[in-house]
């Protein structure tokens, strides 16, 4: 991807909101949220209805941390399973775990890496 993915900021934020602290409203947390939206395949209209105030920012927020979360464990696990089929001389079966997660993911960085991971197997 081209743009920069700055995900480290949003977990740190979406943990003090876990932790019970107030989401702060500030024109550098809604940018954040409106650029990491993108980043992780959400609408634009919907990300720009839910930065209109600070409930459905934090649940918005909340969205963009469990796709990110998701997204790494769904390729984690896809990158373990292909490890483990390579070594065991099952490349088919590798493609097929890379192919099933290019069915499922949606976050454009994770489907990259799923494409890369894919062609290596070649």
């Amino acid at each position: 991807m081209a743009e920069d993915i700055d995900w480290e900021e949003v977990r740190e934020l979406a943990a003090r909101v876990e932790a019970g602290e107030a989401l702060e409203f500030t024109p550098g947390v809604r940018e954040l949220l409106l650029r990491t939206a993108q980043q992780v395949a959400m609408p634009k209209s919907d990300a720009q209805a839910a930065v209109q105030d600070v409930a459905t920012a934090t649940t918005l927020l909340r969205e963009i941390r469990t796709r990110i979360r998701n997204s790494s464990m769904r390729m984690m696990k896809a990158r373990s399973e292909v490890r483990r089929l390579r070594q065991a001389g099952d490349t088919a079966g590798a493609r097929e775990v890379m192919e099933h997660l290019l069915t499922v993911e949606v976050v454009p960085l994770y489907r990259e890496l799923a494409e890369i991971a894919l062609e290596d197997l070649d």
